[in-house]
């Protein structure tokens, strides 16, 4: 059995109703789907700040709404943790200077100790990644 971890643009495209990705997402048994500690962090941050920039009360009610459908979403995939040695991998991913954002390294790291593909519209990036399985379920 395959395990599918999307980064954050996949699960962003997944909220939004992307038609291809949904439909990829379908066609997979839920216990194959997973996202990452990075990518729950990256979304809820998102939330947070524009939580704090709202001075409008009808925003600010929408902006916490969103918040708690997020939160009600991830709680649909299997949430992998950032745990130690998944840091040990980042940080050997980081030395050899691939060029490639810290939060993405991260997931990565993240899927290469679970054997995991990364679902990604960002092949060029993971791509460089040694052994990382990557799909793009969005064309």
């Amino acid at each position: 059995m395959s395990l599918y971890v999307l980064d954050t643009d996949s699960l962003s495209l997944y909220q939004h109703g992307h038609p291809v990705v949904v439909q990829r997402m379908l066609q997979q048994s839920l216990n194959t789907l997973a996202t990452t500690a990075i990518t729950v962090d990256e979304q809820l941050t998102g939330w947070y700040t524009l939580l704090r920039r709202q001075r409008n009360r009808e925003q600010l009610a929408r902006a916490y709404d969103n918040l708690i459908e997020t939160v009600v979403e991830l709680n649909q995939f299997r949430l992998l943790s950032f745990f130690e040695s998944a840091i040990d991998r980042f940080e050997i991913l980081r030395v050899l200077k691939l060029g490639v954002r810290a939060n993405d390294l991260r997931i990565a790291a993240i899927a290469l100790m679970h054997d995991a593909t990364v679902v990604t519209r960002n092949l060029a990036d993971f791509s460089r990644v040694p052994e990382l399985k990557v799909e793009n379920w969005a064309d």
